[in-house]
């Protein structure tokens, strides 16, 4: 996969996480009991496999084909 899709699909999960809307825009909202912390814990997913990306580790949603 090209490091430039990957470091941004990162810098997005990144924003993502920060929350700079205060919670106005999110793809769950956090108040729905269970379901509402998903799309944080996949953002987290989506910014670990990056990290493990450029560390050289393959791992998680970028470990391609085996």
């Amino acid at each position: 996969m090209n490091k430039f899709l990957v470091g941004a699909i990162g810098c997005l999960a990144t924003v993502y996480l920060i929350n700079p809307t205060a919670g106005i825009i999110e793809l769950i909202p956090d108040n729905i009991p269970v379901f509402g912390n998903l799309d944080d814990g996949a953002a987290c997913y989506i910014l670990y496999s990056c990290i493990e990306y450029f560390r050289g580790r393959k791992i998680g949603m970028f470990r391609g084909k085996e």
